[in-house]
């Protein structure tokens, strides 16, 4: 959730480059609806290649007609069965009078901040609207080993319940948990926008991971085995949710677990994350020491900083203090905060958030501040879909004042 909330570190006035995107007609008949949201349509997309082999041997096809399937889904990504050129007409019309279908989505909107990165708000088929973004668009950026890198942020649910006091998401509702097909086609979205294979997926978008994370592991399945990013290059956030770490921890997962911490005691911290009061700091802590020795991989630490709030001098060595009590391994992200429209919270000056960051080195901390990018894209967790979206854009064939089918409807 974090990595969206604040992306951005520039004026809200400063120019930027937006594209709303025509989209054709999307009625949703109420069975399709039902199934929508009741998870059980039969979508194509998030399966493995064995279960693609299956279903076209059910369907009486050879088997290596479901390596077809797997390679017009995540290679050629195709939207559309009547697309698979590959595959016989007869079996297409079967997948389709059987009510199998893809599981894409169209894009709604989309915004291009001047450094690149891009924002996209995918229209769901239950007129739902979610957000991914791509860092960066259209601009190879190198690592240290000279390799191009390109981040997909991904949401896991449709708003988030926890309504944590800085988050622009929480402040727009919550809907429902995402499938794990719309999770994989927010990293489909952005591959063929920037023409550009994803290297990194963080599921750090709208909603909170743990609260989905049937959903979220079998997307993150799908990632690594289907779409074949490496587990290492994936990193799942959390602020915090009862049970859930020791859970993921017996996936043994490579990928980097970062929790949401934000303060560095349990009362400043139930002021800033109001769903803290039933998951106390020690316990979180423990958890986290846990999943270091059940996994030996090193939990990274969110901290979002708000000017006057938690970002004192005194806060850090606070934190230092916490992070040795439990152990070492652990690394501090810190985070400056992003304004949002209707915010009390204000982004801390350059100089205490250096302040900050040297007393944790001091104290043999490892600590990053994080790059801040696109804030003239609304990149902000949720703040372009609150823009959006405050309920259920209507189909086109719902509502009377839309004049034409392929204009974006706003609500």
């Amino acid at each position: 959730m974090a990595l969206l909330q604040h992306l951005c570190s520039v004026p809200l006035a400063r120019a930027v480059r937006s594209r709303s995107l025509t989209i054709p007609s999307l009625a949703v008949s109420a069975p399709s609806l039902k199934k929508v949201l009741n998870g059980d349509s039969q979508v194509l997309l998030g399966m493995s290649e064995k279960e693609l082999q299956q279903l076209a041997m059910d369907f009486g096809q050879q088997k290596y007609r479901g390596k077809q399937l797997h390679h017009l889904l995540y290679k050629r990504k195709v939207k559309e069965i009547q697309d698979f050129s590959h595959l016989p007409q007869a079996f297409r019309n079967d997948l389709q009078d059987a009510g199998w279908r893809i599981g894409r989505s169209p894009i709604h909107h989309a915004v291009t901040a001047a450094d690149g990165t891009v924002k996209l708000l995918i229209k769901l088929e239950d007129n739902r609207l979610v957000e991914t973004v791509g860092i960066p668009v259209g601009i190879p950026v190198e690592d240290d080993k000279g390799s191009v890198r390109l981040t997909a942020c991904v949401s896991s649910q449709v708003g988030c319940p926890l309504r944590c006091s800085f988050c622009a998401t929480g402040k727009g509702g919550f809907s429902r948990n995402l499938q794990k097909h719309e999770i994989v086609e927010q990293v489909l979205a952005i591959e063929e926008l920037f023409k550009h294979r994803v290297t990194n997926v963080v599921f750090m978008g709208m909603g909170e991971p743990m609260l989905n994370l049937k959903a979220v592991l079998e997307a993150h399945r799908c990632l690594n085995k289907d779409v074949l990013i490496g587990q290492r290059m994936m990193t799942i956030s959390t602020v915090g949710v009862p049970n859930t770490i020791k859970k993921l921890a017996s996936h043994k997962l490579q990928s980097t677990l970062a929790v949401s911490l934000h303060a560095p005691n349990q009362k400043l911290r139930e002021e800033i994350v109001p769903s803290a009061k039933s998951y106390p700091l020690d316990a979180i802590m423990k958890d986290c020491k846990d999943y270091f020795l059940e996994t030996s991989r090193r939990v990274s630490f969110e901290y979002t900083l708000l000017a006057g709030v938690n970002d004192a001098v005194e806060h850090a060595i606070e934190l230092a203090d916490l992070l040795h009590e439990w152990g070492g391994g652990y690394h501090v992200n810190l985070i400056p905060f992003n304004p949002i429209e209707g915010s009390e919270y204000r982004r801390p000056y350059k100089k205490a958030i250096l302040a900050f960051s040297a007393a944790l080195e001091s104290r043999k901390i490892t600590v990053s501040v994080r790059q801040t990018r696109g804030l003239d894209a609304s990149a902000a967790c949720g703040q372009l879909r609150n823009e959006f979206q405050k309920s259920p854009l209507l189909a086109d064939s719902d509502n009377p004042q839309s004049p034409q089918a392929d204009i974006p409807i706003v609500c």
